[in-house]
């Protein structure tokens, strides 16, 4: 069964003014088209990795053909990650988190404003292409960086929240300014989401 593209959950402008809708129609119509097309692509012939969603081939990473491997880090990286990313952001969101997860944040980081510090810089200090993460591993919280599209589900993690940092997720509008970007970024967090995306994960459901 081919990979098909999500549809966004909310128009290209309602992210306004913190994202602009070009951005959101060119990142989402074209880039993360073509890494589902050439995720398709990069499976031809391979039908038992046809029926396995995007998430379940990277967790088994190691098991893809040597000679597609890459493509398939590559296309399906780029896929599972920007699922992740229209559905962490909205419309009349940021603030903070509640709940398990804000516990959870306040416990690790030591307050929220040391988090958002900490994924910020994870995001600045990223050479080149890349993204800065939230992840779940070994049932604690983590803030890593991953480089170009690799994805934290290859190596045993689950993104919790992640912010894009490659240039075509913000340059139209910010330019080279990736700290304004990312400032600016928190304003669009779904707050909702993310927290239930923590609660499956907690709970050892795919997410």
């Amino acid at each position: 069964m081919a990979h098909t593209l999500p549809p966004l959950p909310y128009p290209t402008n309602a992210l306004e003014p913190y994202i602009d809708a070009m951005t959101m129609e060119i990142h989402h119509g074209r880039h993360h088209k073509a890494y589902v097309d050439n995720l398709n692509k990069a499976l031809e012939g391979h039908a038992d990795l046809q029926n396995k969603s995007t998430i379940d081939i990277l967790r088994n990473i190691n098991s893809v053909p040597q000679a597609i491997r890459q493509a398939v880090i590559n296309n399906g990286g780029g896929d599972a990650n920007h699922t992740m990313f229209w559905q962490i952001m909205g419309p009349k969101a940021g603030g903070k988190p509640s709940g398990p997860l804000a516990d959870d944040i306040n416990r690790t980081f030591k307050d929220f404003a040391t988090f958002q510090q900490q994924l910020k810089q994870a995001g600045v200090s990223r050479f080149g292409s890349g993204w800065a993460w939230l992840v779940l591993a070994d049932g604690k919280l983590q803030i890593i960086s991953t480089a170009n599209q690799d994805s934290p589900y290859m190596s045993n993690q689950v993104p919790i929240l992640g912010v894009d940092v490659w240039e075509h997720a913000y340059y139209l509008k910010y330019q080279n300014k990736r700290p304004d970007y990312i400032d600016a970024w928190w304003n669009v967090v779904n707050w909702n989401a993310v927290a239930q995306r923590y609660s499956e994960a907690k709970a050892g459901k795919a997410v």
